[in-house]
């Protein structure tokens, strides 16, 4: 199992950045998946999850209405839109999947949101 996330960067507060996390070693379209961050000195906290077939899509109320979180199954690939970002999103971001009880996470993608 091999998540990679990419599109990380430093971003104006009010900017839009769209995460990827490219799935491989396991039939990506049969599990969910999900978003996490952990900011500097925190605890890694979950930010939304997305069902196989991407119609249940559970979010965080901190992000909710200006995160989406989707999926492309016939690219193993699962994106985060983050709109109007404020400081406060500053972090590094994780994919996760569960498969058979056992956590997979990616290496992680740095979001810093600042002026």
């Amino acid at each position: 199992v091999q998540l990679v996330e990419s599109g990380g960067g430093l971003v104006q507060p009010g900017g839009s950045l769209r995460l990827s996390c490219l799935a491989s070693g396991f039939a990506f379209s049969r599990y969910g998946m999900s978003w996490y961050r952990q900011a500097p000195g925190e605890g890694r906290e979950w930010v939304a999850s997305i069902g196989n077939n991407g119609i249940n899509r559970p979010i965080d109320d901190s992000v909710a209405g200006r995160f989406i979180i989707s999926r492309d199954n016939t690219k193993n690939t699962m994106y985060l839109q983050m709109n109007n970002l404020k400081p406060e999103d500053t972090a590094v971001y994780y994919c996760n999947t569960a498969l058979e009880n056992v956590d997979y996470w990616g290496q992680g993608t740095q979001v810093t949101v600042s002026t």
